[in-house]
């Protein structure tokens, strides 16, 4: 069984994302729908590592508008860009599963790699 198929408990009165049946935009953190799992020191180290990195992704991303910002005319473009990304990295990061080794181990990796990326363009 997994998170999916688990009920989950919603706050009252929380929207729902009836696909999943969890309660989405409710200000809950995105650990609440995790399947129940033993974590190894290791594994939980991983997970927050692979967390970690998008959220770099993500900061790399502010930097870029706040770059983009502080220019004299702005290019509104990469901004909205940027915040586009944003978004997809809170969805993708929403998306990964503690008990996924191979998913975590990867995004780790890419994330860390996209945020580098994404710093270096702005030297």
């Amino acid at each position: 069984m997994t998170a999916r198929d688990t009920p989950s408990t919603t706050p009252q009165g929380a929207p729902r994302d009836t696909a999943r049946g969890t309660a989405r935009n409710s200000g809950v953190s995105v650990t609440h729908d995790l399947e129940p799992h033993d974590w190894s020191n290791e594994e939980t180290a991983a997970y927050e590592a692979a967390i970690e990195a998008v959220n770099g992704a993500v900061g790399a991303y502010s930097a870029r508008i706040a770059a983009e910002e502080a220019k004299d005319a702005p290019d509104t473009a990469v901004i909205e860009a940027a915040r586009a990304a944003q978004g997809r990295l809170a969805k993708e990061r929403e998306r990964l599963r503690s008990a996924d080794r191979e998913q975590i181990a990867e995004a780790r990796s890419h994330y860390a790699r996209l945020a580098r990326e994404v710093m270096a363009d702005l030297t």
